[in-house]
């Protein structure tokens, strides 16, 4: 059965819209915040998808920005440094466990 749409008096055959992929927008996070939240990866590696930040690493000046993170992947333990703003990709992440 096609779509058709009502016009007048006869039936107007109606084209599918092709369905585009929704592309969130880039999640703004700060960076004090991100303690113990909790990441997926799009793409696992090694059966590691589910991730948390388990350190906030603070600039050696105090007054610096806060460049990096620690992220421990839930089923093997092993943790890792990244810049806080890959978290924004979501190409790679998304927030939360999924």
């Amino acid at each position: 059965m096609s779509p058709v749409q009502r016009a007048g008096e006869g039936l107007v055959p109606v084209e599918p819209v092709a369905s585009v992929p929704a592309v969130k927008p880039v999640r703004r996070l700060n960076p004090r915040k991100l303690l113990l939240s909790k990441w997926t990866a799009t793409e696992p590696r090694h059966k590691e998808k589910h991730f948390l930040v388990t350190r906030v690493i603070e600039p050696d000046p105090p007054q610096g920005r806060i460049e990096l993170i620690e992220l421990q992947a839930v089923h093997s333990g092993r943790s890792t440094t990244l810049a806080w703003r890959e978290l924004t990709d979501p190409l790679r992440w998304h927030q939360g466990w999924r």
